[in-house]
């Protein structure tokens, strides 16, 4: 009880302190405020982008591989002439590596195009086509919110139907049912058999599947072609825990269907999600280490300035410090006193550095996706408190162990 009143005491102390002194208070945070500011505006953007990545990679399907001409990443000398030079993917493969292979589950060879989009009520220009084999919705999950997907006749016979994700059916369909309608896509008339659920607006911005459009990959190579365009086979497979043993099972598959010599090389790539997060892991690894050296350096010059004022703050009330200890008070309770006003002033330059974040977090997010969560909020509290307790300990220290007698007579 005896501790809690001391605290009490010193807590009261310590906020009228910085109410007789505003100005100085909140000058004396100025380098609290900056460098709490600095925490934030980094851990928004730094969460943001991570968040944006793992959704990325979500997508991507850590059960599924993609067979493709080139590889995903690349380090000192990538030679891109090489895989140039190499032919085609073909999408028979995606029924080759399904019948093969143990380990696939299923397979859909997929090609992509960027084309305007049009119906009697709107137009969307810039969006990517898909040509998909119907066991694209077995490698992927596809919600349907109307409608059907694409069906294996659909496939056979390259009917001009399109399935179309919620923002691009809501953009041309503003009023009324999409399925059943037609949209132009290119030169060709398609029509719509399904829309997907939509995923909605997130923190990092409108999800790829509301935009997504997609059409029989017969259909496709009948329209667009497919001659000089990249085609991915994407196998999903049947243990996420096995993905090395499928990708080197895959890979002789591969060499045989596409009649490679044993002293050859191989002439495709099999990418995961898994080598694109090794890339990444240096670069983001980079990226925390500047940002964190940044932020410290602001923060100390914070500490400093709290540890400045706080002995100008020691000096000023020497003689309440004598008085104090002549009426008995310990050397522990004037410790808490001004450390819990070091601490005090810490915390105020933290709060009004947390309430500055929050537009700038807004601004930020508008060019870049940012996330405020509340972990960063209470790291930067836990930051503000260290700051005070280990800048605060000296001049609070200085002042526990002077004399009273020495106190008393200082003028």
């Amino acid at each position: 009880m005896h501790f809690f009143f001391e605290f009490s005491e010193s807590v009261r102390i310590a906020l009228r302190a910085i109410g007789v002194n505003k100005m100085r208070a909140v000058l004396t945070t100025l380098g609290i405020i900056i460098g709490i500011l600095s925490v934030t505006t980094m851990a928004t953007v730094v969460n943001g982008i991570e968040n944006q990545f793992e959704q990325d990679m979500a997508s991507l399907g850590a059960d599924v591989v993609y067979i493709e001409r080139w590889p995903w990443v690349g380090g000192p000398g990538f030679k891109w002439w090489e895989y140039i030079n190499r032919p085609q993917i073909s999408e028979d493969l995606a029924d080759v590596v399904v019948k093969r292979s143990a380990h696939a589950l299923a397979a859909s060879a997929v090609v992509r195009t960027n084309r305007p989009l049009k119906s009697d009520e709107g137009s969307i220009a810039g969006l990517t086509v898909n040509g998909v084999t119907a066991s694209y919705a077995n490698v992927f999950t596809v919600d349907i919110d109307d409608g059907t997907f694409l069906s294996e006749m659909d496939e056979r016979t390259a009917r001009r139907v399109v399935v179309l994700g919620a923002a691009v059916a809501e953009e041309l369909f503003p009023v009324g049912r999409a399925v059943g309608k037609s949209v132009r896509i290119g030169g060709g008339r398609y029509r719509v058999v399904g829309v997907t659920t939509k995923k909605g607006q997130g923190a990092d911005g409108p999800t790829s599947s509301d935009y997504a459009v997609t059409i029989p990959f017969s259909a496709f190579k009948a329209e667009f072609g497919t001659r000089w365009r990249d085609i991915s086979v994407q196998v999903r497979l049947a243990d996420i825990t096995r993905v090395e043993e499928a990708k080197d099972e895959i890979t002789g598959i591969l060499r045989a269907a596409r009649g490679l010599e044993a002293d050859e090389a191989d002439d495709f790539e099999i990418n995961e999600q898994a080598s694109v997060r090794e890339q990444i892991a240096p670069i983001k690894a980079a990226i925390y280490s500047i940002g964190i050296g940044l932020t410290a350096l602001s923060l100390l010059v914070g500490g400093i300035g709290v540890m400045n004022i706080m002995f100008v703050s020691v000096k000023e009330r020497t003689r309440e410090i004598g008085i104090r200890k002549a009426v008995g008070a310990r050397k522990r309770a004037i410790l808490m006193q001004f450390l819990v006003e070091a601490v005090s002033v810490s915390l105020l330059g933290g709060l009004i550095g947390i309430l500055l974040s929050i537009p700038i977090t807004l601004l930020v997010r508008t060019v870049f996706p940012a996330v405020l969560g509340p972990g960063t909020v209470m790291i930067a509290f836990g930051i503000c408190f260290a700051i005070g307790t280990g800048f605060g300990l000296a001049p609070a220290w200085s002042a526990a162990k002077s004399e009273p007698i020495d106190a008393l007579r200082y003028e």
